[in-house]
């Protein structure tokens, strides 16, 4: 009965078939081979290896700067608490006064110096001319009553009447009253040396048109330019330069003026 069950149990597996030989003119596939990963540079590696050095670097320098600035500020911060209680220490524990008992004062600005004011009267004052000088006594007693300051030599005025210097500059006084004829005169010989002027001609009229046809501004000239420090000489002008109507100035040196 038992050989019967094992009959049957065998009778009902599957039948397993051989594989079949392979044939003989057939040769067998060969195996298939795995392609290793290529292996990388040494350069590149090199090249990595720098770049982690450089940004470690980095980071720590990073970190260096923030601890030192971190620690400038505290040592700041603790000077700053030092002097702040520097009087407290010195002189022990103190108390405040409740009333401290100070007048508050509005702040007054000074008013402001006219200095430039007082200058330009200093400057007038020492320029001004006057109409009661006497010059007559400074003059020289020639025909043409020329004149020249002391230590200037007779030379020196007849160069300036002979033409010498040539005339750079000319201001005619015709038509003005005295104290009008003053400033100008005051003014011209002043900006005339001011700059750099050195013969000039000033022409005061021959008083033709004036009553009794005497000359007005003539005598007033003469004494109005011996006045001014700046007129180091003067003549009558030549007949084609105006004669006995005008006079050809010599002016001092501006840089000798600045020196002295």
């Amino acid at each position: 009965m038992a050989e019967k069950k094992a009959a049957a149990k065998a009778a009902m597996r599957p039948v397993r078939h051989a594989p079949a030989p392979p044939a003989a003119d057939e040769s067998p596939p060969p195996p298939r081979r795995r392609t290793p990963p290529a292996p990388r540079r040494a350069g590149e590696r090199i090249t990595q290896l720098q770049d982690l050095a450089t940004v470690a670097r980095r980071l720590r320098e990073d970190q260096e700067r923030r601890e030192a600035e971190e620690k400038a500020r505290r040592e700041a911060a603790a000077r700053a608490e030092a002097e702040r209680h520097l009087f407290s220490r010195s002189v022990g524990p103190v108390t405040p006064l409740r009333n401290p008992n100070v007048a508050r004062l509005r702040k007054h600005q000074p008013p402001p110096l006219p200095v430039q004011h007082w200058l330009d009267e200093e400057r007038v004052l020492r320029e001004s001319i006057s109409d009661d000088f006497d010059v007559t006594t400074l003059l020289d007693t020639d025909d043409q009553l020329s004149f020249r300051r002391p230590g200037i030599g007779v030379e020196v005025t007849s160069r300036l009447r002979a033409g010498h210097w040539s005339i750079q500059s000319q201001l005619d006084l015709h038509g003005l009253r005295v104290d009008e004829a003053r400033e100008a005169l005051g003014e011209f010989i002043r900006h005339a040396h001011k700059t750099g002027l050195r013969c000039v001609r000033v022409v005061h009229g021959k008083g033709l048109g004036s009553p009794g046809k005497s000359p007005v501004l003539k005598g007033r000239v003469h004494s109005w330019l011996v006045q001014k420090n700046e007129v180091l000489a003067f003549v009558q002008a030549r007949g084609d330069e105006g004669g006995a109507g005008a006079l050809v100035v010599l002016l001092r040196s501006a840089r000798k003026m600045l020196q002295k």
